[in-house]
């Protein structure tokens, strides 16, 4: 009994070895994570904040291969905190019993999260700590969960000419671009003037791709609104919190199963292959030629049409 009643007030991450059966598991955690929000269903808790404090546990499925320090092989903290900001911005709720079970649900989204333990508890309500913790599963959702995870954003895809990046036109296309709320994404192609050369393909396919990425940061320098980006789970973040990306290729490009056909110097080809990936609910191609083959819808803008 005293073992139990231990257990019953421990951190989340004990309660989750208590009860992890036989096999050990992987975990992540966040510990004492602590936020200002207005929430509770007295009158006296509303029109002003408290601080809520979180602790999560997530029993993540193991890597099943070498990690080879790659972010997207692994379940991030930043959804494990971004869960909890999007379900606090959602809306104002009156139970941490709801709360915690949003929480847990869309932690439960990520295909790495097995088990999420969730721990919130009130601060400023009494002498003490005053909080409630769940533990779910994916099977305790059931094909709510899956449904939910269908849902996927649908970015726009911009590929911008070397002459659209120097435009003066350029701070205007990417404020009509935000206007029309899609997730927005950025490509570029490579940058004028000469490159190294390699005889070998796969060397010179790398070395076209660090010539598209130094190209972005000249697009960055730019417009401060539109930060680089590299990797799957950086792009899937950015979408989701409003964040303008510039798409930096080579990892996704040298991961890809099934990579961009021909020479990576056909950039808007290439562009044209991201946005598929991506499931984009357009390509925007301003000062090129837009792709021949392109498997979503297709504009094309003049650099000289502002």
């Amino acid at each position: 009994m005293a073992d139990e009643i231990r257990l019953a007030f421990a951190h989340p991450s004990e309660r989750a070895i208590a009860t992890e059966g036989e096999a050990p598991r992987d975990r992540i955690s966040l510990r004492g994570h602590v936020v200002e929000v207005e929430i509770g269903a007295f009158q006296a808790e509303r029109g002003h904040t408290q601080r809520v404090r979180f602790d999560v546990v997530v029993e993540v499925v193991p890597a099943g291969g070498p990690l080879d320090d790659d972010v997207d092989r692994i379940l991030s903290y930043d959804r494990v905190t971004e869960a909890i900001s999007t379900e606090l911005a959602a809306e104002r709720v009156n139970l941490l019993e709801t709360l915690a079970e949003r929480i847990a649900e869309r932690i439960l989204l990520e295909p790495q999260a097995m088990r999420a333990f969730v721990r919130i508890e009130k601060l400023d309500r009494g002498p003490g700590a005053l909080g409630v913790e769940i533990v779910r599963t994916r099977r305790d959702f059931g094909n709510h969960l899956q449904e939910v995870a269908q849902v996927r954003p649908h970015p726009r895809v911009i590929y911008l000419s070397n002459e659209a990046i120097a435009s003066d036109a350029l701070t205007g296309w990417l404020d009509a671009a935000e206007a029309e709320g899609a997730p927005l994404i950025l490509c570029v192609g490579l940058p004028e003037g000469p490159r190294p050369q390699a005889d070998h393909p796969l060397a010179q396919r790398r070395i076209d791709l660090l010539a598209i990425e130094q190209n972005g940061w000249v697009l960055a320098a730019r417009d401060p609104r539109a930060k680089v980006v590299a990797t799957r789970t950086e792009l899937d973040w950015a979408m989701k919190n409003g964040q303008v990306c510039i798409w930096a290729p080579s990892k996704i490009v040298l991961d890809a199963t099934q990579g961009p056909q021909g020479r990576l110097r056909d950039s808007v080809a290439l562009a044209g292959w991201f946005a598929g990936l991506m499931e984009a609910c357009e390509l925007v191609v301003i000062g090129e030629t837009p792709p021949a083959d392109a498997s979503v819808p297709l504009r094309s803008v003049t650099v000289g049409n502002t």
